[in-house]
């Protein structure tokens, strides 16, 4: 039983009320998340576009000095505790605003650093224009910040107060400005290669850009390589917010903001385009982090803007997104100087481990990648390949001076090598990485020897006048061949073309056609070495050899077997001429195909023969002649195509009696001619003439019947043997028991023919009418005229049931067929009749649109109806349209 009591309910009523208001609540507040989330995304997106870090700032000098050493702010990646800094504002004598620089350094997002960590330093004052100043790094300290502000009463103070209060704001800004800062340098470097390429080596313009994004860590925009090559490097240079990849700081504004199911959102969100997914990954996390901690912070005299610092030698050159005020609120220009803590170098490695280099080429490049600061700072400076010797060697190590080169995609040699230690080496990458000795990947080099190269045992004959020899020469590698040439006796030398089959052998073409029997000097030039290597050789006058001559009886061509056959000038047997038609080389073997110039059908196969062969120089030769027995020869006596019995006639009637239907069964008639009756162990081959389907028919499968002693008729089915795929021309020879083939005789042109099912017409001949079938691709047009004249075009990729074709002339249209294009086709199909459309009335509501007579003083119009197409296709077009959907549209 429930209580009666009025208090109950009444408590019981209140606290409903507060969950349905507190549901209330959290919807509202979900929503105003999701508006302000895509807010601040939009924002985001017109702050990255509209305002890029594109405007050039005042610069400041810096040096870091470390115990004894002093390096410029360019080759310094990192702080510690202890560093002296020596800082300069570099501002034009002109410079009419006065700017106090101030030097601040934090200990943390939670604990405000002391006031003395804050240097206030006068940038119009002689004594700082002329010696700068230095600071000292404190002990604690963790992140270091440079502010630039106008000259104002009371301006330290303000912000060393707005720093201490909140020392967690500061500190991610100067994160998020340290980071972008080194991937904006990134896409600087990157740019500079583009522009660089593209104003002085356009057609190198894709390779270098390649490499530099390789080695920069850069998104690179294959499709710019598709546009004409004056537009290449505008298209590469677009975006350049949204080059860097792998850019950390992009999602850290999200997961500060939101989590759970928010941040899915977020994440899906802020990757449209809308919201300025990729516009600017390398700095969105800094430019809005930044603003949402700067924008908090404004006060009626100060606003504060990030600024992004490229480093080169000693000097920040600082970019700006806003242009600074020197109105209220004035600008307060932040600046993040080098992250405090232990380096961090990044890890620089081959791109390919396995690869061997020769040491001493000329502009010898050691592919690199995985440390794009490597490429686009200074931070890793004093690069060489220190080379160890051998052990037991007795040379001494060798440091090869290297640079960082992003358009060559890795780390070129400074100067060229003089002297190496000879054979196998190994060579590591040392340098520094700002203050800190930085050693990098290793790499095989091979420095190269004089007199290790010899011909290989199988060519020491193989230098014949005459023609072009290949010779093969064995030595220790090939990496640091530079150049093979053929001395001449005056002195002169001929470049010959060669290739390395493998890392120990050269293998070189030497041209002979021209030349003279005798000693030939060929010369081996490598990088590093000062005199080539010279290898004499011999030159022989080859004459021809003759091992045999085959045919087969009754053969026009015969086939001469040998060495050096190009010396042939002709031949005779049993009184047949025989002229050289074409020269090949099979298993080291010369093959000369030989023209008969009479009949050779009286050749007896059982009988030997030898052949008289005439050399160009006049001596004559005799070979052997093997005649094998003749080929099988066969003529074509007719052929035509048969519908099958249970085949519906096609309503396409072909207009060449060489095409053949492949749904059809194909017939033909040969007659035997060699023998002169036809074998019963005899085959019949059908083949396209391009080798991508066969077929053999015999008298055993029924395929082949004869009609008599001399004649065959062969039957073949080409949708059965061959497949729907099976089109274009065919052929057919005989085969003997033996497998001798005979000759191809030309048989037609397969063609594969739509299935048209029925045509509908309106009465109006003008109208076009729709013709429906399976397969309707295989029709290449469509008209109504012979001529073709205003016909309907198929496209090759059709995929619909329907066309909208011209009204046929006596129930007659023509086709092309995609398999016989050059071929005019008939279509007899009966029309069926369509009735006319009736047109739909206006609808009431238009109606009403008119104004009435008596207000327009006029007559009122009537309505006016578009004329309809007729039903189940689409109004008629240069092309027909389709009623399926293309995949894709």
């Amino acid at each position: 039983m429930l209580p009666r009591n009025t208090n109950f309910w009444k408590k019981l009523r209140g606290r409903r009320a507060n969950i349905v208001r507190l549901s209330s609540y959290n919807r509202n507040m979900r929503r105003c998340l999701l508006f302000l989330l895509l807010s601040c995304l939009v924002s985001t997106k017109l702050y990255a576009s509209d305002l890029a870090f594109d405007l050039s700032g005042p610069k400041v000098d810096v040096h870091v000095k470390r115990g004894e050493v002093t390096l410029p702010i360019g080759e310094v990646p990192n702080l510690l505790p202890g560093d002296r800094l020596w800082i300069h504002p570099d501002l034009p004598e002109s410079q009419s605003a006065h700017f106090v620089l101030v030097v601040a350094f934090l200990r943390g997002p939670t604990n405000p650093p002391p006031p003395e960590w804050f240097t206030r330093v006068e940038t119009w004052t002689p004594e700082v224009r002329s010696e700068g100043v230095f600071v000292t790094v404190p002990a604690e300290a963790q992140q270091a910040l440079i502010f630039l502000a106008p000259e104002t009463g009371g301006d330290f103070n303000t912000l060393r107060g707005a720093v201490r209060g909140r020392p967690g704001s500061f500190v991610r800004a100067a994160q998020d400005l340290q980071a972008a800062s080194w991937d904006r340098m990134r896409v600087e470097a990157y740019l500079a290669e583009v522009k660089v390429t593209s104003q002085t080596d356009l057609k190198s313009l894709k390779e270098h850009a390649e490499m530099s994004a390789r080695s920069l860590g850069i998104k690179l925009n294959q499709q710019c390589f598709d546009k004409p090559i004056d537009q290449q490097a505008p298209c590469l240079a677009a975006n350049p917010e949204g080059l860097v990849m792998d850019d950390a700081n992009a999602q850290s504004l999200v997961a500060q903001l939101a989590n759970g199911s928010t941040l899915d959102l977020m994440n899906a969100i802020s990757s449209s385009s809308m919201a300025g997914g990729g516009a600017y990954s390398p700095y969105v996390g800094a430019v809005v982090d930044t603003a949402k901690i700067f924008s908090s912070m404004h006060t009626a005299h100060f606003q504060y803007i990030p600024a992004l610092a490229l480093p080169m030698a000693d000097t920040l050159n600082l970019r700006l997104n806003t242009p600074p005020s020197f109105r209220n609120p004035k600008s307060v220009v932040v600046v993040a100087l080098p992250p405090l803590g232990p380096a961090r170098p990044e890890p620089l490695h081959p791109v390919n481990p396995a690869d061997r280099f020769c040491a001493q080429k000329p502009g010898l490049v050691l592919p690199a990648e995985g440390a794009p600061l490597a490429f686009a700072s200074q931070i890793a400076h004093d690069l060489v390949l220190h080379i160890e010797p051998q052990a037991g060697s007795g040379d001494s190590p060798v440091d090869l001076p290297l640079k960082a080169d992003p358009a060559k995609g890795g780390l070129v040699q400074v100067h060229p090598v003089s002297t190496l230690p000879n054979g196998d080496l190994t060579g590591v990458l040392r340098g520094k990485w700002g203050f800190d000795d930085w050693e990098g990947p290793r790499y095989s080099l091979h420095a190269p020897q004089s007199g290790k190269w010899s011909l290989e045992d199988g060519d020491q004959s193989a230098l014949v006048v005459g023609r072009e020899d290949t010779l093969h020469f064995e030595g220790d590698s090939t990496l640091c061949v530079d150049r093979v040439e053929k001395l001449a006796a005056s002195g002169n030398s001929l470049r010959l073309t060669w290739k390395s089959p493998r890392p120990e052998l050269l293998e070189v073409s030497v041209p002979m056609r021209n030349a003279s029997p005798g000693p030939v000097t060929l010369q081996i030039s490598q990088f590093g070495l000062k005199q080539p290597d010279k290898l004499v050789l011999k030159a022989y006058a080859e004459a021809a050899s003759l091992d045999r001559m085959t045919l087969n009886a009754g053969d026009t061509v015969a086939l001469l077997k040998g060495t050096r056959l190009d010396e042939v000038a002709k031949a005779e047997l049993e009184g047949i001429a025989l002229t050289p038609a074409h020269l090949s080389r099979v298993q080291g073997s010369d093959q000369l195909a030989l023209n008969a110039s009479a009949s050779t059908a009286s050749l007896d196969p059982t009988k030997p023969y030898f052949a008289n062969v005439q050399l160009r120089d006049g001596r004559k030769l005799k070979v052997p002649v093997t005649v094998d027995p003749p080929r099988p020869q066969v003529s074509l006596l007719s052929k035509g195509t048969q519908d099958g019995s249970a085949a519906t006639p096609s309503p396409v009637t072909l207009g060449s009696p060489d095409d053949l239907p492949v749904n059809g069964r194909l017939v033909f008639f040969l007659k035997s001619s060699v023998p002169a009756n036809f074998p019963r162990d005899e085959k019949v081959e059908v083949a396209a003439a391009d080798g991508s389907f066969r077929t053999v028919l015999s008298l055993a499968d029924g395929s082949l019947m004869l009609e008599d002693a001399k004649t065959a008729m062969g039957s073949v089915e080409p949708l059965a043997r061959f497949g729907s795929s099976a089109f274009g021309p065919v052929r057919v020879r005989a085969l003997s028991a033996d497998g001798t083939a005979g000759d191809w005789l030309p048989l037609g042109t397969l063609v594969r023919v739509p299935a048209f099912r029925d045509l509908r017409c309106l009465h109006a001949v003008a109208k076009p009418c729709t013709l429906t079938g399976m397969n309707l691709f295989l029709a290449v047009s469509i008209a109504a005229t012979s001529d073709f004249g205003n016909a309907a075009d198929v496209p090759p990729d059709f995929t619909g049931t329907q066309l909208s074709v011209p009204h046929p002339v006596n129930g007659v249209l023509y086709l092309k067929l995609r398999d016989a294009p050059e071929t005019v086709q008939t279509l007899t199909l009966p029309v069926t009749p369509m009735a006319q459309p009736e047109s739909k009335p206006i609808a009431p509501q238009v109606q009403q649109l008119v104004a009435p007579p008596e207000a327009s003083g006029t007559q009122p119009a009537a309505p006016v109806s578009a004329p309809a197409a007729a039903p189940g296709t689409q109004p008629a077009t240069a092309s027909p349209a389709a009623t399926a959907t293309k995949p894709g549209a």
